[in-house]
């Protein structure tokens, strides 16, 4: 299992490397298992081909723990042995609301990435995280667009992307790997607090689904949304052409009569990139 991991993870990353050309890497993590994991796959891919990255890790702390400072002490510690460059961030406005903390946490990310001129941000998202991210979608209410918008490439703006090598692996498989590998994991109390919603997902309804309805709801779920994905992408690309045929060369407006003769998914996204397009404004 570890050397499958492994092998795959460098597989992936040497076509990311070479495609993207990058010199300069950031990397968000926690001490959390998926982080720990990325960061021994990262440095060992590093040691294995010889390659000449400039790496750094971010690390945002939110204070929800008493003892977040040991655990940033525990990454520091790991930082140290490894000689990479380490940026901590810790917020002072609490919140928690895990939909503000998501929002505070990546504005930070993005931000740090613009100023100090990272065109992508690795995370270590795993195909676990999907689910449950899909599963979140589902409750809240959601489109197509929204179910298939964690992928392993998301482009934030129009020089910064996110990349997720670990998507592919469950939880359960990146757990083994740091059980094998003696990997010092920080366990998180605020994983068991059951007020924040994720979590009762992941140890209340996901272990029900695979009890009593299907033992493998990850790998089906993941085939659900690389299909959406697909018919999601043909959506866009017909509605950004009717848009084009149909917007004025002059005046800001479209064309209703050439737009109220297509089917209504069309006409409702066409009509979201028109409002987004003018105003910045995502209609949902």
């Amino acid at each position: 299992m570890n050397a499958y991991i492994e092998k795959r993870f460098n597989q992936k990353l040497d076509i990311f490397l070479s495609k993207t050309k990058l010199k300069t890497i950031l990397i968000a993590i926690s001490g959390g298992q998926d982080s720990i994991c990325l960061i021994n796959l990262i440095e060992n891919f590093q040691k294995k081909y010889n390659k000449e990255l400039i790496i750094t890790y971010i690390y945002i702390d939110h204070q929800w723990t008493n003892n977040s400072q040991e655990q940033i002490k525990h990454l520091i510690n790991i930082m140290k042995k490894i000689k990479k460059k380490f940026v901590i961030y810790q917020i002072n406005q609490l919140t928690h609301s895990e939909l503000k903390a998501r929002e505070i946490r990546y504005n930070i990310l993005i931000k740090y990435a613009k100023e100090n001129k990272y065109t992508h941000i690795i995370t270590a998202h795993t195909q676990t995280d999907k689910t449950e991210t899909f599963l979140q979608h589902i409750i809240r209410g959601t489109s197509l667009n929204g179910i298939t918008s964690f992928n392993e490439y998301r482009k934030f703006n129009e020089t910064i992307q996110i990349y997720r090598p670990l998507l592919e692996f469950k939880r359960k498989e990146i757990k083994w790997f740091c059980r094998k590998l003696y990997l010092p994991i920080w366990s998180d109390i605020t994983n068991y607090n059951y007020t924040i919603n994720r979590n009762r997902l992941r140890y209340e309804l996901i272990p029900y689904i695979h009890k009593y309805f299907n033992n493998d709801i990850d790998k089906k779920i993941n085939y659900f949304l690389t299909n959406s994905k697909l018919e999601n992408e043909y959506i866009n690309q017909n509605a950004i052409k009717l848009y084009l045929n149909s917007r004025h060369n002059i005046n800001v407006a479209l064309n209703y009569h050439l737009i109220h003769k297509q089917h209504i998914a069309l006409q409702i996204r066409t009509l979201q990139i028109f409002f987004f397009i003018i105003q910045n404004t995502i209609l949902i």
